[in-house]
């Protein structure tokens, strides 16, 4: 029976956040609000899901919380030793200061509007953080990932990212402690944090050492097999979660700390593109819950309070970020379209409130509360964001931003060095060349002798580390793959793979992309196939398909 409830509620939840993701594609709604108002029809709206009863939200709940971790396990994925480098001062000095003042002035806040000085604080921490999900997805989607402001932005997310890691260890101490029903003293909560923070550090050890000089062994080993590396990183992911939790703390920092682990390894970008649809899945359903769990009754008694810190988050947050990012040494520009684009909360801010919930820090009304806010926050700055530089312009024009005293923008601005970039963030007009077989290194050595700029792409390490110049280790039947290798800012694309269905989908997706392709056609039998689907150009033997070759890249400008 109990099964029985599991399976209905997990199908509710998939049917409402499948509609209402078509109603907030069609209104250019976050995912993420989407989700949370299904959540609120399937709950408090229709009592269809009760997240509360003793049957029910279990089983859901396991679900939710395997989301939270492989969203940790991917934000940690993000985080190589280089990026945090290329990362740099500016960004950890812009994150901690915007971080900090967010949370305290969220904080001062919260205690105007009368709550307790331990749930101001919750309140004031939960806001300080803005979404990285929405802000990158929106980035991307705007084509601003590469501007200034978009390598800035990125930084400070990165920077609260690390700092939602260290709040999280913080949670797990108090839940231990048993601190939100005072059944402990000051002592017994000191040392459980104590405890909490060197499990920490041992655990971060453990992570370094795994990175430095247990995992790259066997990673090289399995990496030919694309499946296979994908299960041995969730492996890791759900060993380091059992590690955390025999240590007493989160299942969110054992499964942060795997994604950190196998970050230093050459396949981060591949696995992080094959981890993100599972994490869609697994959020969908933790945020769906999330909403179906909200008390809006009390979140609604409490209308004024939420109002506050909604226009706080809209408003304070970017007049906070316009105060530090100028004193970095960027310009006005800069700082007003990083302030417009952090101005909301963040999806961990929802993670946050349900385990101080779970913990007896906070009760459902504050949860119901934060939930109100994000929901607020991210629906409108999502609006704002992909207005931003109107917005800019509207507000540089009546000389209100003259008060942060501002720079001209300089130098800074220009140097997009912060941050950090794909493979082929720095090509444009550039040949992707795909399948490192002796036909496609071939390919990529004739076009570099001609200063050609090429991206190689092979799902096999090895033969990329034969091969000069930019690479992309990934599958081309994903389209994140194509979309990492710049596929939009492409001359040409093409093909030496002896696989018919990845050609014939190459081929299609070129056409729609409308960028030229040139497909091996190994036998006779693939030609009409590619001809129909739209193939530029085919190559029709090795020997033959160098010639033509030459003259496709010739016809396309390419040189000569």
């Amino acid at each position: 029976m109990t099964d029985d409830l599991i399976l209905r509620d997990l199908g509710l939840i998939l049917l409402a956040a499948a509609g209402m993701a078509l109603v907030g594609r069609r209104f250019k709604v976050p995912g993420i609000v989407s989700y949370m108002v299904a959540g609120l029809l399937l709950g408090p709206a229709t009592g269809l899901l009760d997240m509360h009863a003793a049957d029910h939200g279990g089983g859901v709940g396991l679900i939710s919380e395997v989301g939270i971790a492989l969203l940790l396990f991917l934000v940690g994925l993000e985080l190589s030793f280089s990026t945090v480098k290329a990362v740099g001062a500016v960004a950890v000095a812009g994150g901690l200061s915007q971080t900090t003042l967010s949370g305290v002035a969220g904080a001062g806040l919260a205690l105007l509007l009368g709550y307790p000085t331990s749930t101001a604080i919750f309140i004031g921490v939960a806001l300080a953080f803005s979404s990285t999900v929405i802000v990158v997805k929106l980035l991307e989607q705007r084509g601003d990932l590469r501007e200034t402001y978009g390598q800035v932005t990125l930084g400070i997310l990165l920077v609260q990212d690390l700092v939602v890691i260290i709040v999280l260890t913080a949670l797990a101490g108090l839940a231990g402690s048993g601190a939100a029903g005072a059944t402990v003293g000051t002592g017994g909560l000191v040392r459980d944090l104590a405890t909490a923070f060197g499990g920490m550090i041992l655990l971060v050890g453990l992570s370094v050492v795994a990175a430095g000089r247990i995992l790259p062994g066997p990673f090289r080993w399995i990496a030919r097999s694309p499946d296979a590396i994908l299960v041995w990183s969730l492996a890791l992911c759900f060993a380091m979660i059992v590690a955390a939790k025999s240590l007493s703390l989160s299942l969110e920092l054992g499964a942060f700390l795997a994604g950190v682990s196998l970050a230093q390894l050459p396949y981060n970008q591949d696995l992080r593109r094959r981890v993100a649809p599972l994490v869609d899945f697994f959020l969908a359903v933790f945020f769906v819950s999330l909403g179906a769990a909200m008390d809006v009754a009390a979140a609604l008694t409490a209308w004024p309070a939420a109002l506050a810190l909604i226009v706080f988050v809209l408003i304070g947050k970017p007049v906070i970020l316009l105060a530090v990012v100028p004193r970095l040494g960027f310009g006005e520009r800069t700082a007003a379209l990083t302030g417009i684009t952090l101005g909301q909360t963040s999806e961990f801010s929802f993670i946050l409130a349900g385990l101080g919930l779970s913990a007896g820090l906070i009760g459902p009304d504050v949860l119901a509360l934060i939930g109100l806010v994000g929901l607020g926050t991210m629906g409108m700055s999502s609006a704002l964001i992909l207005k931003s530089r109107v917005v800019y312009e509207r507000l540089a024009a009546t000389g209100w931003l003259r008060v942060f005293r501002a720079p001209a923008e300089g130098p800074a601005d220009r140097a997009r060095s912060h941050g950090h970039h794909g493979p082929a963030d720095h090509l444009d007009d550039h040949v992707i060349v795909v399948g490192m077989n002796t036909m496609g290194r071939h390919i990529v050595e004739g076009l570099r002798a001609r200063d050609v700029a090429t991206l190689a792409i092979d799902t096999d390490p090895e033969k990329l580390a034969q091969v000069e110049g930019a690479t992309l280790l990934g599958n081309v039947d994903e389209i994140a793959v194509l979309e990492s290798a710049g596929i939009r800012r492409a001359r040409l694309v093409v093909s030496a793979l002896q696989i018919e269905p990845a050609n014939n989908l190459l081929a299609y997706r070129c056409r729609i992309f409308d960028v030229p392709s040139a497909i091996h056609a190994f036998d006779r039998s693939v030609v009409e196939d590619l001809r129909r689907i739209g193939a530029t150009h085919l190559l029709e033997s090795k020997t033959e398909g160098t010639r033509r070759l030459t003259e496709a890249l010739h016809g396309e400008g390419v040189y000569g």
